[in-house]
């Protein structure tokens, strides 16, 4: 039973554009996580972050900073290397999510005024990575290969 559900979160039958649209957008996950956790590319580290989402009523801003930044970091993460991809790709899709309705939505459609598109972009490309899975290149496939022969 725990082998049969394991196996339908890793198999996928994509093939390599899975790869193509997986290692990007992990990558720009990566990139936002690191900056509200570590502070790197001009973020503001994890006491920024949670200063800020406690300054918008996301309480308490330690938690929301850590989950937020994990979710997009590790999740990240999880997609360049194509492991895990669909509950990866789901948990920051639901971080994009609450991104657009506690930060973006308010300021309307474009980024260029604050708004939710960019992030509306990453949570449907997420999306279609949590249908399709990790495909052709990815760990989800050798992972599963193994366990069709255990």
């Amino acid at each position: 039973m725990q082998s049969s559900f394991l196996n339908r979160v890793l198999t996928s039958k994509a093939g390599t554009a899975a790869l193509i649209l997986r290692v990007p957008v992990g990558l720009i996950l990566m990139a936002h996580g690191a900056q509200k956790l570590f502070g790197w590319f001009g973020g503001n580290g994890l006491a920024g972050t949670a200063g800020w989402m406690s300054s918008m009523g996301m309480e308490p801003g330690y938690l929301m900073a850590i989950l937020a930044g994990g979710a997009e970091f590790f999740g990240g993460l999880a997609l360049v290397l194509g492991l895990l991809t669909r509950p990866a790709a789901l948990i920051a899709a639901f971080t994009m999510l609450v991104a657009i309705f506690s930060v973006h939505i308010g300021s309307g459609l474009f980024i260029a005024n604050g708004g939710y598109e960019y992030a509306l972009t990453l949570m449907v490309a997420l999306l279609s990575l949590m249908v399709q899975g990790g495909g052709a290149i990815s760990m989800d496939k050798v992972l599963s290969k193994n366990l069709e022969r255990a």
